[in-house]
C-alpha cells in the first residue's frame, strides 16, 4: 500500500469526506490543498453521460479562457513565405515551412500548438504519425487551419485552447495556475463548463454533465456539485 505523504495529509484534512464543493468553494479551496514549490496547473475533469465511440455524442471544441492558461505556449507557425510576417508580428515562436518540416520528420516536436493554412495541410499528411498522438496535428474545427494565421496566433497566445472527450467520457484540461486568484480560477472553469455545456449533443440521454472535479498538480481532487453550476 503506498504510505500518504505529509502534505497530502494535510491536504486531505482540508477536505470534508463525501461532500460536492461549489465551484466557488473548489477554486479556493485548490489553492488552499497545493503545497508544491512550483506553480502548480490547474486542472478540471467533467465526466459526461455520452459514448464517445458513436459520432453523434462525440464533445469536441475550443474555448477562450477570459484570463488566459497562464502557461507560455509555444506556437509553431508552417505558413508560406507572404504569411511568415503575420505570424511572427502576433507573436509565433516558430515561423517558417519546408525547413520546420524536416526538423519534425526527424523527431522534432517541441511546441505546444502548431497553425498552418489550407495550401499547406497537404505537406502535413505524412506528418500525421508523429503529430497525431502528441495532439499537434492542426484542425480546421480547432482554428488551427486558416489564412488568418495572425488571428490565430494572438488567440492561441491569449489563452484559446481545444479538448475532446476522451474514450472513457471524460473531458480534461488546464484551465489556470495555483497563483491565480479564486475568483480568476472560477471565471475560467465556468467559461469552460458553459462551453461543455453548449456542446451536448441532441443524441446523449439521461444525465450529461455526471460529475466535475478540480485539482492541481498533486493534489486531491475537490469534487464540484453539477447541479450548482448549471444553476
Amino acid at each position: 500500500m503506498a504510505r500518504i505523504t505529509k502534505n497530502k495529509k494535510l491536504a486531505l484534512e482540508k477536505l470534508e469526506k463525501g461532500k460536492a464543493y461549489t465551484l466557488e468553494e473548489a477554486s479556493k479551496l485548490v489553492k488552499d490543498i497545493t503545497s508544491t514549490k512550483f506553480d502548480a496547473s490547474v486542472d478540471i475533469d467533467i465526466r459526461l453521460g455520452v459514448d464517445p465511440r458513436k459520432a453523434n455524442q462525440m464533445v469536441r471544441g475550443v474555448v477562450t479562457l477570459p484570463n488566459g492558461t497562464g502557461k507560455e505556449v509555444k506556437v509553431l507557425a508552417l505558413v508560406t513565405p507572404d504569411k511568415e510576417q503575420e505570424a511572427k508580428d502576433a507573436g509565433a515562436d516558430f515561423v517558417g515551412l519546408d525547413e520546420y518540416l524536416e526538423k519534425i520528420k526527424g523527431g522534432w516536436t517541441d511546441v505546444d500548438v502548431i497553425i498552418t493554412m489550407p495550401p499547406v495541410m497537404g505537406k502535413l499528411g505524412p506528418l500525421g504519425r508523429i503529430l497525431g498522438p502528441r495532439g499537434l496535428m492542426p484542425n480546421p474545427k480547432s482554428g488551427t487551419v486558416t489564412m488568418d494565421v495572425g488571428n490565430a496566433v494572438k488567440e492561441i497566445k491569449q489563452g484559446k485552447i481545444d479538448f475532446k472527450v476522451d474514450k472513457y467520457g471524460i473531458v480534461h484540461t488546464s484551465i489556470g495556475k495555483v497563483a491565480f486568484t479564486s475568483e480568476k480560477i472560477m471565471e475560467n472553469a465556468r467559461e469552460f463548463i458553459n462551453t461543455i455545456l453548449k456542446l451536448k449533443p441532441t443524441a446523449a440521454k439521461g444525465t450529461y454533465m455526471k460529475s466535475i472535479s478540480l485539482s492541481s498538480t498533486m493534489s486531491p481532487s475537490i469534487h464540484i456539485d453539477p447541479k450548482s453550476v448549471q444553476e
